[in-house]
């Protein structure tokens, strides 16, 4: 892992449009290396296709992306694969693929470039990255026999076996029961305090007050706030983003917000 802090990640005026919607609309990102940033909004927010332009697998328009000061835009697809890992909710693999086969495919874009000492080698930091991501049972499974959250810790193991200097992860939790969704989060926040940057997108707001260093809330093609948790997750901005009422108390021993919500603060369906 990086080990240092780094300046992290500067993306600005990024757009994207999808026939006569724009989804993204000249939103401007930062990410600081070393913690973790969540983005925040609705469904439909720009969330994902935004995790997506910052990582090279959708093309959109963005007038500068930057990682620790370095131009992402300009790098060759290999050296942007080196340095920018993706986490998406949901992937396919390819018939007779093991886990240990999906997470090898992490040390491809260093092959040729790092000192990897053959079979062994790769062997050993795949399952580094298996055993950390909690994911080492599912070595030799059938990718295609693997639950939701299963593929979900498959799929972060093969970003960390890429090592690289920013994460992205579009629901990081998802497919997750209680106690590996807390697991998850924990691995999030060590791998930032090492000094990578991560950005993940999360609807949990909970999880975003107690986990995130910064959250960026989005909705309607635009950034509507970004900064702490406590500064950020008001009961107002929650009312105007969500459309839904919230109590936000301070949790014991801590500064950050706990979200309280009620089926009866809720607003009428189609209001």
């Amino acid at each position: 892992m990086i080990g240092v802090r780094a300046s992290g990640l500067d993306a600005r005026r990024t757009r994207f449009r999808h026939g006569d919607r724009l989804i993204v609309d000249g939103m401007h990102i930062t990410a600081p290396g070393g913690e973790v940033t969540a983005l925040l909004g609705p469904n439909g927010s720009g969330k994902s296709t935004l995790l997506r332009l910052i990582a090279g697998t959708l093309r959109g328009e963005v007038e500068a992306l930057a990682l620790d000061g370095a131009s992402l835009s300009a790098m060759r697809r290999r050296e942007r694969a080196q340095r920018v890992a993706l986490v998406e909710q949901e992937w396919s693999a390819a018939e007779g693929m093991t886990g240990r086969d999906i997470v090898g495919l992490g040390l491809l874009p260093h092959r040729g470039w790092l000192s990897f000492e053959g079979e062994e080698a790769d062997a050993a930091a795949t399952d580094a990255a298996m055993m950390r991501a909690g994911a080492l049972e599912f070595a030799d499974r059938d990718a295609a026999t693997l639950s939701g959250g299963e593929r979900q810790r498959v799929n972060l193991a093969r970003a960390l076996a890429q090592r690289p200097s920013l994460l992205l992860c579009d629901e990081p939790t998802n497919h997750l029961d209680i106690r590996a969704q807390l697991d998850a989060l924990v691995l999030l926040r060590s791998l930032a305090h090492e000094g990578m940057t991560v950005l993940a997108a999360l609807h949990d707001l909970n999880h975003a007050a107690a986990f995130a260093d910064r959250v960026v809330v989005v909705a309607d093609g635009h950034v509507q706030a970004a900064g702490s948790p406590r500064d950020v997750l008001t009961r107002e901005l929650i009312a105007r983003v969500w459309r839904v009422d919230a109590e936000v108390l301070t949790r014991s021993g801590s500064d950050r917000p706990l979200i309280v919500f009620d089926a009866a603060m809720a607003p009428t369906p189609g209001r």
